[in-house]
């Protein structure tokens, strides 16, 4: 239907009920409102005649397994009610038109852009071309469209902005040109290939799937080929619990090296072992090869090694205690792996600006905060800016909130739901 006839529709009630499902009964009133301005949105720049169709992409939070998967580790993770929208319509042309709100327009002609360019690393047109370049390679078909992309993931919280948006074009080119035919599970994927070969970021398969597939899961990454993924049937909600993001203001923009060194160097440690990845590896071995070790690769390639080998074995620990609702065993594990992040893994803060460490703090407050209550903390994500995250009890979030709030600004506490559906068309 058309840009009318779909607001129509929309303040008709017709979507109520799927919208209810994917953002709560609260918010329904405010996400029609959004819907009915993106549509709007598109309408002025593409055309009120166009036929749409409306696709949402959730953010990710990783609850479990802090830099383990691009070393074929495991993890656990959970998609978020903060997600990308996308209003768009077939163009019947080989160019992608894409514009998000904030930002400029990308015009991207996928007949032409098929291979990476190192000068359109770290720009989102690569994004675009990366995705439809991987759909065709696997034997989906693609095609051009138009879009109109809103997003409440913030940019460089840890969140995964960039997977939800990579997840978004696979999405869009998988109902409007291959019938909703393409597995979320093999979407994600592609968009792994794009941000690693035509992005130039070589980042992990977690952000992807874990945006991609939907409620809280399990995937371990032993065969990246076959990951094995696993639902967990658990509501933190429910439980009494509530999962804070704190956004302390800083970007990822500009660090791109600082999480680049971290797969560098672990598959630092494999390649000296005769391995490619860690988790071909075995930890006894490299605990007796570190003198050697420390000569080629220094101290904190074999931290981040051990790191690697511990967050495994706690990944194992948490889902087990998720499925059995052991919360007092998961919260243990949060904390001891947040020690272990900032400890070992040492991505709480980057060396190259060492009086900026808004992670150090926030994790600092959340200690102090939660010491005589229950709950947890930790860095969120790729850390070394952006966010930490925290499982809070109810009773207590609006505390926690206001301290947050406090020193990092209004609004820098965000308190989630983890929603069922992953990457989705809606209407």
């Amino acid at each position: 239907m058309n840009t009318n006839e779909m607001i129509n529709k929309l303040t008709a009630g017709a979507l109520d009920a799927r919208l209810t499902a994917l953002y709560g009964k609260e918010n329904l009133a405010a996400t029609k409102v959004r819907y009915e301005k993106a549509i709007k949105a598109f309408a002025e720049l593409y055309g009120a005649d166009r036929e749409i169709e409306l696709f949402s992409v959730a953010g990710r939070s990783e609850l479990s397994g802090n830099h383990t998967d691009h070393n074929f580790g495991c993890v656990v993770a959970a998609s978020i009610d903060l997600d990308i929208i996308a209003i768009a319509a077939k163009n019947d042309s080989s160019v992608v038109r894409v514009k998000s709100e904030g930002f400029p327009e990308d015009v991207v002609d996928i007949a032409t852009y098929t291979a990476p360019r190192e000068d359109r690393f770290a720009r989102s047109d690569a994004i675009i071309a990366g995705m439809c370049e991987g759909m065709r390679k696997n034997g989906y078909t693609v095609g051009g469209f138009d879009a109109y992309t809103t997003s409440s993931v913030l940019k460089g919280s840890g969140l995964s902005s960039s997977a939800a948006f990579e997840d978004m074009i696979g999405n869009i080119e998988n109902y409007l040109y291959n019938d909703g035919k393409v597995d979320n599970v093999e979407i994600a994927k592609i968009a792994q290939y794009a941000e690693n070969e035509f992005f130039g970021k070589p980042c992990g398969l977690m952000d992807q799937m874990a945006c991609g597939v939907g409620g809280i899961i399990s995937i371990d990454f032993k065969d990246p080929k076959a990951p094995v993924i696993s639902k967990i049937n658990f509501d933190i909600t429910a439980a009494g619990y509530n999962l804070c993001i704190v956004n302390t203001g800083g970007n990822h923009a500009d660090l791109t090296p600082d999480y680049a060194a971290v797969p560098a160097e672990m598959k630092g440690v494999a390649a000296a072992m005769g391995k490619t990845v860690l988790r071909e590896t075995d930890e006894e071995a490299v605990i007796a090869a570190i003198p050697t070790l420390r000569e080629k690769l220094g101290d904190r390639a074999i931290m981040r090694a051990l790191h690697f080998f511990a967050e495994n074995r706690r990944v194992a620990t948490q889902k087990a205690a998720l499925e059995a609702g052991d919360l007092d065993l998961f919260f243990e594990n949060v904390i001891a792996s947040g020690r272990s992040s900032f400890c070992y893994l040492q991505n709480v803060y980057t060396p190259k600006n060492l009086t900026e460490q808004g992670l150090s703090l926030a994790l600092c407050l959340a200690d102090r905060y939660l010491a005589d209550k229950k709950g947890a903390f930790r860095v969120h994500g790729g850390g070394f800016a952006g966010t930490i995250q925290a499982f809070v009890r109810s009773e207590d979030v609006e505390g926690f909130r206001s301290l947050m709030d406090s020193v990092f600004g209004e609004g820098a506490c965000i308190v989630l739901r983890i929603r069922a559906e992953g990457a989705t068309k809606v209407g």
